[in-house]
C-alpha cells in the first residue's frame, strides 16, 4: 500500500503543470459535447436518488481529456477521487488495498486499466457489481475465502485500446464513452483560455495557428501552447502574436497540418510501396518505433483525418496523403500509363 501511495505521488507532481490549465469547473471544459450532455443527466439522476455514479469507462486516443473530465465528475458529484493506473496494480493484494480505503461515494480512476493482470480483474468483478471483496487467505485445503463488504463507489477507467480490454470487464461498465479528435475552433478556445492562466494572452490568430497544428488533441495544444510563449517571452513580446507563433512551431518541426518528423517518416515509408499494404511489424521495424507507439500515438489522428487507411493487408496511404506531398497516387498512374499505351495502338 505504501508503494502505491509513493508511486501515485510522483505522479501528480509530474502533471502539477498540466493539472493548472485544466478547467476546473463543468461549464469551462470545451469540447465532447455529446459527452457532457449525456453525463450532466446521469450525474443528477444519482444525486436526486442520492446514490453513487454507476461505473464509467472512458476510451479514444491519449491526450483527449478523459483525466480531466475524471476529476470534474468527482467535482460535480462531490466525491473524493483516487488515481492509480493499470501497471502499478501488480498484486490482486494491491488492489484490495486500495479498495478497502475508499468510502461511501468515492470515485476510483484507473487509467490505462486495459493493462490490469487477469488475476487483478477477477478481484474487480465482484467489487463493481456487488460491492464485495473476496480474498482467499492461505493455501491448499486450509484456505478460505473471506468477503468484505465494501462502499459503494464509482469506478472509472480510461484507456487508448478498448480492444485490449476482457469482455467481462468492458460490459461491467454501465457507460462507455468515445472520446473524439476536437475541431480546430475547440482547440483555439482552449488555447485562449490556457495563455491567459499561463500569463501571457494570444492573439485570436495565433490561437487558431496553434490549434491547426496541434493534431486535435488539447494536450499538444497545450505542450505548443508552453513552447510558443517561450519564443515570446524570449521575444520581449507582451502577447502571442501570429508570426512569431509561426516562427516557434516551425523550428518545433511541427507543420502546418500538425505532423511532426515520425509522421512525415510514416507517411513517406507508406508512398514509398507504391499502394502496397504494408504490416504494423513491417512499419515498426522500418521506422525504428515500437509497435504499440505507431498504434496508439501516431495512427489515430491519420486514420480519423483521411490520410492512411486500414486494409485487411496492412496499412496505405491514402490520395489525401499523395496530394499533400504533390504526388501522384498509384492507381491514377498506373491508368494513365495505360492510356498513353493505348493510344500508341
Amino acid at each position: 500500500m505504501q508503494r502505491l501511495v509513493e508511486v501515485e505521488k510522483v505522479s501528480f507532481e509530474e502533471e502539477s503543470n498540466e493539472q493548472s490549465l485544466r478547467p476546473s469547473n463543468w461549464d469551462d471544459y470545451i469540447g465532447q459535447e455529446k459527452i457532457k450532455k449525456n453525463l450532466r443527466v446521469f450525474i443528477d439522476a444519482s444525486k436526486k436518488r442520492a446514490e453513487a455514479l454507476d461505473h464509467i469507462l472512458f476510451y479514444g486516443p491519449p491526450g483527449l481529456g478523459k483525466t480531466t473530465l475524471s476529476y470534474l465528475i468527482s467535482n460535480e458529484m462531490n466525491s473524493n477521487i483516487k488515481v492509480t493506473a493499470g501497471p502499478m496494480i501488480e498484486k490482486s493484494g494491491d488492489l484490495a488495498a486500495i479498495l478497502t480505503n475508499l468510502e461511501e461515494g468515492d470515485i476510483l480512476f484507473i487509467d490505462e486499466i486495459h493493462r490490469l493482470s487477469p488475476t487483478v480483474e477477477e478481484i474487480l468483478y465482484p467489487a463493481m457489481e456487488d460491492y464485495r471483496l473476496d480474498i482467499i487467505i492461505g493455501s491448499g485445503p486450509a484456505a478460505q475465502t473471506v468477503k468484505i463488504d465494501l462502499p459503494r463507489f464509482t469506478l472509472i477507467g480510461a484507456t487508448t485500446r478498448a480492444g485490449m480490454l476482457s469482455n467481462p470487464l468492458r460490459e461491467r461498465f454501465g457507460m462507455h464513452f468515445r472520446m473524439q479528435f476536437y475541431t480546430e475552433e475547440e482547440l483555439a478556445k482552449i488555447i485562449q483560455k490556457a495563455s491567459l492562466k499561463l500569463g501571457m494572452n494570444s492573439k485570436n490568430d495565433a490561437s487558431m495557428e496553434i490549434s491547426k497544428r496541434s493534431r486535435g488533441t488539447p494536450r499538444v495544444a497545450l505542450r505548443l501552447l508552453r513552447r510558443v510563449r517561450d519564443f515570446s517571452q524570449v521575444a520581449n513580446e507582451k502577447e502571442i502574436v501570429l508570426n512569431t507563433c509561426k516562427y516557434a512551431l516551425d523550428e518545433l518541426g511541427v507543420n502546418e497540418h500538425g505532423f511532426d518528423e515520425m509522421d512525415i517518416n510514416l507517411l513517406e515509408l507508406l508512398i514509398s510501396n507504391r499502394g502496397k499494404p504494408m504490416g504494423l511489424s513491417t512499419m515498426a521495424a522500418a521506422l525504428s518505433e515500437d509497435e504499440g507507439t505507431i498504434e496508439d500515438a501516431i495512427e489515430p489522428y491519420l486514420l480519423a483525418n483521411g490520410y492512411i487507411e486500414r486494409t485487411a493487408r496492412g496499412r496505405v496511404a491514402s490520395i489525401k496523403a499523395y496530394d499533400m506531398f504533390r504526388l501522384t497516387p498509384p492507381k491514377f498512374e498506373n491508368s494513365s500509363k495505360n492510356q498513353q499505351q493505348g493510344n500508341l495502338f
